[in-house]
């Protein structure tokens, strides 16, 4: 079965299987902002050397979230640093990436009360087997069932900064999981290594403005 494309892969991810996220929202937009750009760049419609980011194909991929960005990107000629471009795409990436996972039929909206009284919507898996198959590539580079692809190894590297590895139910100490998770990020693509600096470096820029 054809893989999600690797923005809904990481949603999956970092979600429980309640449907209850497992960092906060802002963080997740920017992984998943990374995501869009490293799918891009795997599949090279996108060049990324050194932070900044070209069109090199613009023949669309068959993801709406991500074939919205070729053409942003191919006419914004002032613009091409990878960091300008997650921080652009993350405002609205989480609800993009969710309202794509329902439109595929992966997610379902639910709406559920808080005490029996205070509702509140969650968007919950109507196939656990997505989430495995999300997981399969992250979960086999760790153990080392096989050598692992750039894609893989680019899903490693965003589920280590955005620290949602508890969602791979492997059985080794969170320090040691997320050591190994960035060891196989470095050892990919220089596109795979600068977005996944780049997302890491933004998240903990947004975790220090909030104490100024």
């Amino acid at each position: 079965m054809e893989r999600l494309p690797l923005h809904q892969e990481l949603y999956l991810i970092s979600h429980d299987h309640s449907g209850k996220p497992l960092i906060h929202q802002s963080s997740m937009a920017l992984g998943l902002a990374g995501a869009v750009l490293l799918d891009l760049a795997l599949r090279e419609r996108l060049t990324i050397v050194q932070g900044q980011a070209s069109v090199s194909d613009r023949t669309p991929v068959g993801d709406a979230v991500t074939d919205s960005l070729i053409p942003q990107i191919a006419q914004d000629r002032a613009n091409r640093d990878v960091k300008f471009w997650i921080k652009r795409l993350a405002p609205d990436m989480y609800d993009r990436t969710c309202g794509s996972l329902v439109a595929a039929g992966v997610l379902t909206k639910v709406t559920k009360r808080r005490l029996g009284m205070l509702p509140y919507t969650r968007y919950q898996l109507t196939d656990m087997a997505a989430v495995v198959r999300a997981a399969a590539g992250v979960r086999s580079a760790v153990e080392g069932w096989k050598q692992p692809d750039d894609r893989s190894a680019a899903l490693c590297g965003l589920v280590a900064v955005l620290r949602v590895e508890t969602e791979l139910y492997l059985d080794q100490p969170s320090s040691q999981l997320v050591g190994r998770l960035r060891t196989i990020a470095r050892e990919s693509t220089p596109a795979v290594q600068d977005v996944v600096t780049i997302v890491e470096t933004l998240i903990a820029e947004a975790a220090l403005a909030v104490y100024r």
